[in-house]
């Protein structure tokens, strides 16, 4: 990673954040899913992603494969470029909590460390930890993607759960158990919360 820049400021938009949520009429914040492999992270944001849009809220999901595919590609799955992974993520999310939107940001994130850093540059209540928690044993039997099976195999080194670790979190805003819980009760607890914190009206109705 190239050393910082001594040699640039940030330039302030004409356009502040209030402006932007007042004229979107809810806030922005990140909601952060966390979880093994498989445990449900993408499937969740992506349900919620929709249940917010069909209530004509501006907001965006940021998945980390995706990610990996363009604005991070060239990083690998050391503890270092993991970290650099999440750093960059989370500078994306930070830009679309300041352009007034829910931002979904899904990404394994195994590092406590990784995700105090990312708590501390956003606004206090902007950073929204959602921890999907899910036996390593159910995420193994699922395995959608068929990573499990090819880090058994020595096709995958480090791999999160296995032989790279994963740090729950410790106090998260929201934890939803994968195995017990249903998408879309998942998704009305996500609702809900963001309601409870005043992101979304409490009579914001979806539908045209």
């Amino acid at each position: 990673m190239q050393p910082e820049s001594t040699h640039v400021a940030w330039h302030s938009s004409k356009v502040c954040k209030q402006s932007r949520q007042l004229s979107n009429g809810h806030g922005s914040c990140v909601l952060w899913f966390t979880g093994l492999s498989g445990s449900g992270k993408s499937t969740l944001a992506a349900e919620l992603e929709l249940a917010l849009h069909e209530l004509h809220c501006r907001s965006y999901m940021l998945d980390g494969d995706n990610l990996r595919l363009g604005l991070n590609r060239g990083l690998g799955f050391s503890q270092t470029d993991r970290s650099e992974n999440i750093r960059r993520m989370g500078e994306t999310a930070r830009l679309f909590v300041d352009a007034g939107f829910i931002a979904l940001a899904a990404a394994i994130t195994p590092y406590q460390a990784d995700r105090e850093l990312l708590r501390s540059r956003f606004e206090p209540e902007e950073f929204i930890e959602v921890y999907v928690r899910c036996a390593i044993e159910e995420c193994e039997r699922r395995d959608p993607k068929g990573l499990y099976r090819k880090a058994r195999a020595g096709e995958i080194r480090q791999f999160t759960g296995l032989s790279a670790p994963y740090e729950a979190p410790e106090h998260p805003e929201i934890e939803i158990n994968s195995e017990k819980v249903s998408v879309a009760e998942s998704v009305s607890i996500l609702l809900r919360y963001l309601r409870s914190k005043g992101y979304l009206p409490a009579d914001r109705k979806g539908g045209s």
